[in-house]
């Protein structure tokens, strides 16, 4: 779980460092906005997490279109927070489990390692989205 510590800090820092004139940059009109990236890593690890991951009906929510930037680092780590507790509660047993996965037969162990791989997708392209604003992003910390 210290990875995934990381994840949420590291999300978090890349968030602080856009400027609130930035809020709402796109690399291209089709592409997610900043806020919108940094809310699907959010608003992923929930959906994927009740999905796949028995987790329960969270008690917390936020509308991306009016959320602050303030708000959207709480809504951002209640997120990580609620992944935490639905992936500590799989049990080694629970975690072997096969099930379909967006089309795909996948463990629930695989599904923990995708919600990894989809907050560090959409983090670095968040990073691009600081580098195309001329901000310096955070230092990557590994541990």
């Amino acid at each position: 779980m210290s990875k995934w510590k990381n994840s949420k800090q590291f999300t978090l820092d890349v968030l602080d460092k856009m400027p609130d004139s930035g809020m709402d940059y796109k690399t291209d009109p089709a592409a997610m906005s900043f806020k919108e990236q940094i809310h699907h890593i959010g608003s992923a690890i929930v959906g994927i997490s009740q999905g796949y991951l028995m987790g329960g009906q969270p008690d917390f929510s936020i509308d991306v279109e009016t959320a602050t930037k303030a708000e959207l680092a709480s809504y951002v780590a209640k997120c990580y927070d609620y992944g935490t507790k639905a992936m500590a509660a799989v049990t080694p047993e629970q975690g072997k489990e096969i099930q379909d996965v967006f089309g795909n037969q996948a463990s629930r162990n695989q599904v923990m390692a995708l919600l990894m791989d989809h907050s560090t997708h959409h983090r670095g392209a968040a990073i691009a989205y600081l580098r195309s604003n001329g901000v310096e992003p955070p230092a990557f910390v590994g541990f």
